[in-house]
């Protein structure tokens, strides 16, 4: 039986199957004929593929392009009135070069020899010119294809600094961070992910201060990547973390180039993916989801404020209603004479126990607020409204819930919204408290809290403590985790995010030009 159990667990996912090796490449032949029908079975009976044959210095050429990812009016002026005027030779490779270098002249221009590598660009906007007889291709960029323009973040708002967030145009975004980081350090590595969707991936990071242990672990799991289509950065987010039970992620994500270029400074390494906003930043310390990019720009006092705000916010909406339900069900003398009447007067009126009524009211509250966040927004804002006060009220004056557990529902609501990239975990240790605290009562939250600090430290990212550097310690990092020093500290040791007390990537030096660095 155990053998049984031990062969359905390795084959659930406890052995991972290697992935059979890529077809060989198909070149192109010097026949234009060949080359068209291979397009066409590729593409099956796509409508958006547009072939226009033509002849040019007395060849048979033809132009390939994808309807809606081309400027199809400055192909007509660029490219194919430049190719009608071309005196007729006879000879295809002379039109080619000539094509090659006179007309895409102007254009980016790429020369292929595979369909794979010729597909590939078309579906990204090139257009693609094949002459019979020539067994290679040249392609000229002409993308036309629509884009969301440059916006404020939606996620991330700021008081005070820059209003620019990514766009899904992965070439926008690395011109907005190059923009911030004019250095020849900062390097932008390009890759592919999906066996299939050929989704543009970028790497960004600065050469000299990243980890050249941490590049090549991040770049062999992207290029190792067995999705088959990827849409969105969170399909490569799972894959470049190290411990999938734990429910705080480390790798951190971002819509405003500034924070990600104050990261990649500090020798992280960003992923760019086209199609998304979102930009993913590895490796990413706990203690950095309570931090901000208004908390370095504003006065260092004010500052530490926010920070302690941050932190009294993760525990209330964490805490807050395990405590309350294991209080009030097994320690009701712990509270205050004139609250354990409230709490005894509005527990004789429910019908419910507290801890059912907790996971009921706090379930409701989930499902109003995903309602309101799938809604279009005037309706949003209705169904917020309507569950707000229609639905608590009434449930109130009905004695189905007690008015202290709205209360205390709308402070953990309100405390989980002050740490939007926690909000998630928060939600599901809420409930897991509130079960422990039911049950156990007092002992059982301070277990589960026990646990959760054992699990968040045993997780490392790319051999760096995750919980750095409250642990291990590091007296000196302190300026920059529960407090926020001035400016006029924190640029005196240049922090690196492998140089942390406990990471094993200590291996790299920083560049002879920088200040010492030891990271903290």
């Amino acid at each position: 039986m155990f053998d049984s159990l031990k062969e359905l667990f390795q084959s659930s996912g406890g052995r991972e199957k290697l992935a059979p090796p890529p077809p060989p490449p198909h070149p192109i032949v010097p026949s234009l004929m060949d080359n068209l029908v291979y397009l066409r079975a590729q593409f099956g009976v796509s409508s958006d593929l547009t072939i226009r044959e033509l002849e040019a210095g007395g060849c048979s050429a033809a132009l390939v392009t994808l309807e809606g990812m081309v400027d199809r009016h400055t192909i007509a002026d660029a490219v194919l009135l430049p190719m009608s005027q071309v005196p007729e030779t006879g000879d295809p490779v002379g039109l080619m070069e000539h094509i090659r270098d006179k007309v895409l002249a102007l254009t980016d221009m790429l020369q292929v020899t595979t369909m794979e590598e010729l597909i590939d660009l078309v579906c990204s906007g090139f257009a693609a010119v094949l002459v019979d007889g020539v067994p290679y291709a040249v392609l000229g960029g002409f993308q036309n294809f629509k884009i969301r323009g440059v916006d404020e973040p939606s996620s991330e708002m700021t008081a005070r600094g820059s209003r620019e967030g990514f766009t899904e145009a992965i070439r926008i975004n690395i011109s907005m961070i190059r923009r911030r980081m004019k250095t020849p350090e900062m390097t932008f590595e390009m890759m592919s992910a999906g066996k299939t969707s050929h989704t543009a991936v970028c790497l960004c990071y600065m050469r000299g201060r990243v980890s050249e242990r941490l590049l090549s672990d991040v770049r062999s799991r992207i290029a190792n990547l067995p999705l088959d289509v990827v849409l969105e950065s969170g399909y490569i987010q799972p894959f470049l973390e190290n411990r999938r039970l734990s429910l705080f992620s480390s790798v951190g994500t971002t819509e405003r180039p500034d924070t990600l270029c104050g990261k990649v400074a500090e020798g992280r390494i960003a992923v760019l993916v086209d199609g998304t906003p979102f930009a993913l930043i590895t490796p990413t310390l706990f203690v950095e989801h309570f931090q901000s990019m208004d908390d370095y720009a504003v006065h260092p006092y004010y500052a530490s404020f926010l920070r302690m705000i941050k932190y009294v916010a993760f525990f209330v909406g964490m805490l807050l209603p395990g405590l309350y339900v294991a209080v009030g069900t097994f320690h009701p003398e712990m509270l205050p004479f004139t609250l354990m009447l409230s709490y005894f007067k509005s527990d004789l009126a429910t019908p419910f126990p507290l801890v059912v009524e907790a996971l009921l009211i706090h379930f409701l509250f989930e499902v109003m607020r995903e309602a309101g966040l799938r809604f279009p927004k005037a309706v949003g804002h209705a169904v917020s409204i309507v569950g707000a006060l229609v639905i608590g009220e009434s449930a109130v004056r009905a004695g189905l819930i007690g008015a202290p557990m709205v209360i205390i529902v709308a402070l953990t609501a309100i405390s989980s919204f002050v740490i939007p990239s926690l909000y998630g975990s928060v939600t599901l240790l809420r409930f897991l408290f509130i079960v422990l605290g039911g049950t156990l009562g007092l002992y059982g939250i301070m277990i589960g809290v026990s646990l959760l600090l054992c699990s968040i430290c045993a997780v490392h990212i790319h051999s760096i403590p995750f919980t750095a550097p409250i642990t291990p310690f590091s007296l000196k990092a302190m300026r920059d985790v529960l407090i926020r020093a001035d400016w006029r500290e924190l640029w005196k040791k240049q922090f690196l995010v492998q140089n942390v007390v406990g990471s094993h990537l200590k291996e790299q030096e920083p560049s002879s030009g920088s200040r010492d660095s030891d990271g903290q």
